[in-house]
């Protein structure tokens, strides 16, 4: 059978020994209009080669029609309205303006001096596999040893980790979970709805697409295996995505002429043959400039899309290039020198990106950071203007919330407040760029989640419940 066995594959992972720790629709160039393939086939091709037994048990929780009044709204699509009002109907922003009539069923929300903003995204974080408290038996970030796309993100999650809530009261709302950098392909990331649930499925965003999770510099280079240099890495993404090519080919073949029995499945060749027709979100952990170009290389090499480099400590030195091959940044605000790859990492990197018109993002890969992304867009907003650079506070906003939208495949239904949108909002206490500022109130979906002023409104672990009282 002209495909790569599970034996084969089994072998060329066991090779990859290593050590620890695009387009709106998400259809890449590789998978376009010239493919070849009508829709009917493009779906029995995701039916063949995509496993869709983990979808989505995300339901939202009962939501009243609120009007929130008299706030300035920072829409992060290049409006803020002052003394604005807003509604949230049906489960999505229907209206945004001023002096806006009270529907009668409505929920009145007075927001004088407050702001409002759309809820924020991380498009980077570890909760719930590098779970809160960080003990052994709540550490599942990283399959040590091999190339393992064949893993998924979600099968790893523990949905009862306290940073979840903690999360959600610092405004995020959405965020992308992804497994750790130490392979050099780790395996499937999911976007999930920053809410306590019973399984990972019930925080899952429904059709999102999904992910791959991919690393290069130290990390996946620093075992005592294979690889031990980046010529190394660079050979084996090239030799793996040769073997996906090969089984997407093998499939395809009996997808346009389904006689006899289907090619046998490999769970990670399903995986990367997904990457292949761009059904799939490329992430990669990146620190250095060379390396991110090696990267972009190969994946011009195998045709796919690069959805968005992450932590990219030196995004800045080919700011130009990220620019022209519209891939996103996700970076931290400042964070430098915790090792040889992070030593070029300068404060401006951030906005330097932007200015340059890539899709720059502030991360977090932190579950303390994570609760307060709006300081660290803050910080990133301070260090541009103080290199010159001129940065309207709606572009710093976009750092947080539209553009890791973009780099999830979710932005026609998040990332700002526009009518139709999901009514993912945040209250904030004051000016979201202040270090003063706190949320108030969050809502997802249109449904209050959480609200600093009651305590029946600010979600609580299982995992916490019983213990100590936290003033």
């Amino acid at each position: 059978m002209p495909t790569v066995s599970r034996l084969a594959g089994f072998c060329l992972f066991l090779v990859l020994l290593v050590g620890c720790a695009g387009t709106d629709s998400a259809t890449s160039s590789s998978e376009g209009a010239d493919s070849g393939y009508d829709d009917a086939t493009r779906e029995n091709m995701r039916q063949g080669t995509y496993n869709d037994a983990f979808e989505s048990s995300y339901e939202p929780l009962p939501a009243t029609p609120t009007l929130i009044q008299n706030a300035t709204i920072m829409t992060a699509a290049g409006k803020t309205i002052e003394g604005g009002d807003l509604l949230m109907r049906d489960r999505q922003i229907d209206t945004l303006g001023t002096d806006l009539a009270v529907p009668d069923e409505a929920r009145v929300v007075d927001g004088d001096g407050m702001y409002v903003t759309p809820g924020l995204i991380d498009s980077h974080s570890h909760l719930g596999v590098s779970a809160t408290p960080e003990v052994g038996p709540h550490y599942d970030n990283n399959e040590a040893g091999m190339a393992t796309p064949q893993l998924w993100m979600e099968h790893g999650v523990w949905p009862q980790g306290p940073g979840f809530a903690r999360a959600l009261a610092g405004g995020t709302t959405t965020a992308l979970l992804l497994p750790g950098s130490g392979d050099l392909i780790e395996g499937r990331g999911f976007t999930a709805k920053l809410i306590p649930a019973r399984t990972p499925q019930d925080m899952k965003f429904p059709d999102a697409p999904g992910t791959l999770k991919m690393a290069c510099g130290e990390n996946p280079k620093g075992g005592a295996g294979f690889p031990t240099t980046r010529m190394g890495t660079a050979n084996g993404l090239r030799r793996t995505f040769l073997d996906a090519q090969a089984y997407r080919k093998t499939w395809d073949a009996w997808l346009s002429d389904p006689t006899g029995e289907p090619p046998e499945r490999d769970l990670g060749m399903e995986t990367l043959a997904q990457v292949l027709r761009g059904d799939m979100l490329v992430q990669v952990h990146c620190y250095r400039a060379d390396d991110m170009t090696t990267v972009m290389e190969i994946a011009q090499e195998f045709e796919f899309d690069i959805r968005s480099f992450h932590h990219a400590v030196e995004a800045y030195k080919i700011r130009d290039l990220l620019a022209t091959a519209d891939i996103s940044a996700s970076m931290w605000s400042n964070w430098w020198g915790f090792k040889m790859e992070a030593f070029d990492g300068i404060p401006e990197n951030v906005p330097l990106v932007h200015d340059a018109g890539a899709r720059a993002i502030v991360h977090s890969d932190d579950d303390l950071e994570i609760q307060r992304l709006h300081h660290e867009a803050a910080k990133a907003l301070r260090a541009g203007r103080e290199a010159g650079l001129t940065i309207s506070r709606n572009e710093a906003l976009r750092w947080v919330t539209a553009h890791p939208a973009w780099a999830l495949g979710i932005q026609d239904r998040i990332g700002t407040l526009e009518p139709g949108k999901n009514a993912d909002v945040v209250l904030w206490t004051g000016d979201p760029f202040s270090v003063y500022t706190k949320a108030q109130r969050v809502w997802m979906d249109g449904a209050l989640v959480y609200d600093r002023t009651d305590p029946n409104r600010q979600p609580q672990s299982d995992f916490e419940l019983g213990g100590p009282v936290q003033n």
